[in-house]
């Protein structure tokens, strides 16, 4: 089996701002959201944006440019429509599962690849799903395993947060 390794920061062309009358913007503002950011700063310094691209869209810009990428992750991202996955899976927002339950729903529209499962531990010590990775191959045209951060307990008995 080949080496597996993630599409991550790489060199090439820096992010460049995309003007804020640019259709994309909508689209991104609307599927991309920059939540943990302040509205202004976000739409200013599009910091989420330019942070995901510089760590992984610029790996693939011999085969997309930044407009081409941010596209095409839009499409993945709906075609998976993972919320729904989850809903169906009884994962809904701010109930509890164990990372097993949360992966095995994720793995039926993932072709049973693993997804990299991320999570942060909040406030009152309740560990919580953060982010949910979905790995493609570099040409986007099938996806591929992911490799685990471990930032998640995967024993049987936590239960991880979905805050939705």
């Amino acid at each position: 089996e080949k080496k597996r390794f993630r599409l991550e920061f790489c060199a090439g062309d820096e992010y460049s701002r995309f003007l804020k009358e640019d259709s994309i913007v909508n689209d991104l503002e609307r599927h991309w959201i920059q939540m943990r950011f302040h509205e202004n700063c976000a739409k200013d310094k599009q910091p989420l944006w330019e942070h995901e691209y510089t760590k992984h869209g610029i790996c693939c810009s011999n085969l997309y440019k930044q407009r081409e990428y941010f596209l095409l992750a839009m499409r993945l991202k709906d075609k998976l429509d993972l919320l729904t996955t989850l809903r169906t899976h009884g994962i809904t927002p701010g109930t509890k599962h164990t990372f097993g339950e949360i992966q095995k729903a994720i793995k039926t529209v993932t072709n049973n690849n693993d997804p990299d499962l991320k999570c942060v531990q909040n406030i009152k010590g309740v560990m919580e799903l953060n982010e949910i990775g979905i790995c493609y191959t570099p040409a986007a045209d099938r996806l591929d395993r992911c490799r685990h951060s471990n930032t998640c307990d995967e024993t049987s008995s936590t239960k991880i947060l979905f805050r939705g």
